[in-house]
């Protein structure tokens, strides 16, 4: 198409004047060669022209298929209601033709939850990509679990999605898990809407939620719903900018009826109208000049603030409904349509690698470059399924496409629309929409172009490991499906590392907490029919110094022929609280006391050294290296002989730097009904925790506490034997600390007793 464009300029440049050639003879006939030119000439203008009209077709086309697709995730506390919500919205939508419950009597189980261990233990493991259409749009959904422990999950959809629904329980509230991903949601500029779910459950109360979101979240929001009825009694829904009353009637509340609004109701849907507008005319001018003015605002007026305003990220609009009892969630439909941004509306930057990481801004139309991003990676029947969002241009069926972190140009032989674990062939895919492809072998997080750009995307965020696990196969005969396993789940995984511990020759697998790493051993007994012996589990300690020392090591070693050669001088230091890295070396040599190509080997054997201190073996965090002198022999001397010395320098300093041990110390939340109090928070207190918070939720009291992980093992029998069954408990990383002075002894002497039996 460009090269007709450029050929048909040609053609008419080459014709001069080009005014006159095609202006009525005066006198004389042209000449046939001169006619002949004004015909092709105006062929070419008439081509040209058309394309043009075809290309502003085309661009007016891809304009309204984006403006009528949304890419949203929903996330939750445990248990808030996400995968029931998504259930309804496939139900209503028409993807799925019968409602299941996430814990099935009928051994179904929820559409989205697809793994046997999902539907089994009630619980969201994998996050499940699907797609359906409601009043013409297609609305792209990631379910996501709740459970902290699958935070990965979380925040790798977030990472690709615009725009999120945040699912709160009417009567939980805002709980850790629902902090955890918001912060998430903030972390990825991403704007939601909330929806305050179970309105049928006792206890219910949507405007304490509200208020809630507001102190806890910080949200700026306001309810755009109001309830009509609540717990038993709740019935409908009032929307607050249509003014109209909502009923959900039928077997699965798919006949939506509107009248008008009841009578009694009329002050209190009056007064939260105008509280809407009061809070969107406070951060949208166009309605705050109405609102001052005391114009009548209409629906379609608000409608618009509101949604400039989310799409803004300056407010949250809040639906209120009960998916479990199919009341609210057309509505919420509605709302994503009418408030959530589509992929046009984001803004989007690559990196661009042939300009030194420059950030460009994505177009996001289907007219660019292709440039799409792998955020998920799953082993399916057919090999790796590799999930990808386009950002930008158009990728087909058979098209190569090349992977810029890797640089290998691959065919695509495979595309495909997800709709939980089913998927369903595609030609092509363009800007905006997420789809997977089979047989693309790539890593969590890879950019892939059309070869004509290079850029990458940012990476997404992935918290440390903070748990071990030692795990073995118990027959030998099945190493090779053990190991098989392993690979698979790590590359799926990034927040799975699996190691080898140097001492024991253990396969230590590490990852997200107790439910994690059991999730992952029963997977590798059923997907992989391999039965694993697993040793207790192990808390990822570290190490770091606290003061500055000084260190000057000469590695000399004769044993005929050549020899090795090589001084160190400098010193290791604390890094100041806050730095962004974990290890930093600084090559201060003035002169060429080491010559400039031995620093390299230096610095691997400092790291190399860091990754195991002498206090308990565990790696060397917060550490700062500074070489400033040295000397080298002009025969002796080697890469291998300035390596051992950095890692004896090391050795020989670390003592004197007065090393501590680090320990993960976790944020935890008990939920527990109010007369088990004293007996909970002395349990804690033994468990070294520290409370934080504590207030009361009608009967229930909820306290929140800092506590050493290594402290919690096990505390979820603990606490059910405590409260009789009735209390609950949320759990996540906060930070690693320094332990005290009695437990490093205890640990330091247990790791040395460990050693001398070996």
């Amino acid at each position: 198409m460009a090269m007709a464009r450029r050929s048909a300029s040609h053609l008419l440049s080459s014709f001069r004047p080009f005014s006159l050639l095609l202006q009525p003879p005066l006198a004389d006939a042209p000449s046939p060669a001169a006619a002949a030119a004004v015909a092709s000439a105006r062929r070419a203008l008439s081509s040209a022209s058309a394309l043009r009209a075809r290309d502003e077709k085309d661009a007016a086309q891809w304009r309204e298929s984006m403006d009528r697709m949304r890419n949203i995730g929903i996330s939750a506390h445990i248990d808030s209601g996400k995968t029931t919500l998504t259930e309804r919205v496939l139900y209503y939508t028409g993807r799925i033709h019968e409602i299941h419950e996430v814990r099935g009597r009928d051994g179904v189980g929820a559409k989205m939850d697809s793994m046997d261990l999902e539907r089994e233990k009630g619980i969201t493991i994998q996050s499940a990509a699907t797609y359906c259409t409601w009043n013409g749009y297609q609305v792209n959904i990631i379910d996501t679990p709740g459970h902290v422990d699958f935070t990965i999950e979380v925040e790798r959809a977030l990472r690709v999605l615009d725009g999120a629904m945040l699912v709160l329980c009417s009567v939980g509230g805002v709980q850790s898990q629902s902090i955890t991903v918001d912060r998430q949601m903030r972390r990825y500029e991403i704007p939601r809407v909330a929806f305050i779910n179970k309105l049928d459950r006792m206890g219910a109360d949507p405007w304490k939620v509200l208020n809630q979101a507001r102190s806890k979240l910080r949200h700026y929001n306001a309810a755009v719903q109001v309830p009509i009825g609540l717990e038993e009694e709740f019935e409908g829904l009032v929307d607050l900018v249509e003014m109209k009353a909502y009923k959900f009637e039928g077997s699965s509340g798919q006949n939506v009826t509107a009248y008008d609004v009841p009578s009694n109701m009329a002050d209190l849907v009056n007064e939260k109208r105008r509280e809407v507008i009061e809070v969107v005319s406070e951060v949208d001018d166009q309605l705050a000049e109405a609102f001052l003015n005391d114009e009548p605002i209409t629906a379609n007026q608000l409608k618009a603030a509101i949604r400039r305003a989310t799409v803004a990220r300056k407010f949250i609009p809040v639906y209120m409904g009960s998916a479990f009892k199919n009341k609210g969630v057309q509505l919420l439909l509605d709302g994503v349509l009418d408030y959530l941004p589509c992929p046009l509306e984001i803004d989007n930057y690559a990196l661009d690698q042939n300009k030194s990481e420059e950030k460009v801004l994505l177009a996001g139309t289907p007219a660019e470059p292709l440039v799409a991003l792998a955020f998920k990676l799953e082993e399916g029947r057919f090999g790796q399924l590799t999930y990808l969002r386009i950002y930008d241009g158009v990728i087909r069926k058979g098209d190569f496409i090349y992977n810029v972190n890797t640089g290998k140009k691959i065919k695509v032989p495979r595309l495909v629309r997800m709709h939980s674990n089913e998927m369903e062939d595609i030609q092509e895919a363009h800007a905006g929409q997420i789809v997977a492809v089979f047989g693309v072998d790539c890593a969590s997080g890879d950019t892939f172009t059309d070869g004509t750009v290079k850029y990458t995307m940012t990476s997404m965020n992935v918290p440390e490991p903070v748990m071990s696990l030692a795990v073995s196969p118990i027959s030998k005969d099945s190493g090779g499906q053990f190991s098989k396993a392993l690979n698979r789940f790590q590359k799926e995984d990034p927040t799975f590392r699996v190691g080898l511990d140097p001492e024991s020759g253990q396969t230590i697998i590490s990852g997200m907490g107790e439910l994690h790493l059991d999730i992952y051993v029963e997977r590798i007994k059923r997907e992989y029919k391999v039965d694993a012996k697993v040793g207790k589990p192990r808390v990822n300690f570290r190490e770091t110094i606290t003061q500055r020392t000084e260190f000057d090591y000469l590695h000399k070693k004769q044993s005929g022929g050549q020899g090795q050669y090589g001084r160190v001088c400098g010193y290791v230091e604390p890094l100041p609280s806050g730095s962004d890295g974990k290890f930093e070396f600084d090559n201060m040599i003035i002169g060429q006391a080491i010559p400039s190509n031995f620093i390299p080997a230096i610095e691997k054997g400092f790291r190399e050294a860091c990754n195991s201190g002498s206090l308990i073996g565990h790696p060397v965090e917060n550490i700062r290296i500074v070489l400033t002198d040295g000397a080298s022999h002009q025969v002796d001397s080697s890469e291998l002989a300035f390596k051992l010395a950095a890692i004896y320098a090391f050795r020989q300093c670390y003592t004197a730097a007065k090393p501590v041990i680090l320990e993960p110390v976790m944020k935890v939340e008990l939920k527990f009904p109010t007369e088990f109090q004293g007996t909970v928070t002395g349990d804690m207190n033994k468990r070294k925790g520290i409370i934080v918070g504590n207030e009361q939720e009608g009967d229930d009291t909820i306290v929140v506490c800092h506590v050493p992980l290594n402290n919690m093992f096990g505390y979820a029998t603990a606490i059910r034997s405590v409260t009789q069954g009735k209390g609950e408990f949320t759990m996540e990383y906060l930070e690693h600390n320094i332990v005290s002075q009695d437990v490093q002894m205890q640990l330091v002497n247990s790791y040395k007793a460990a050693m001398g039996t070996e």
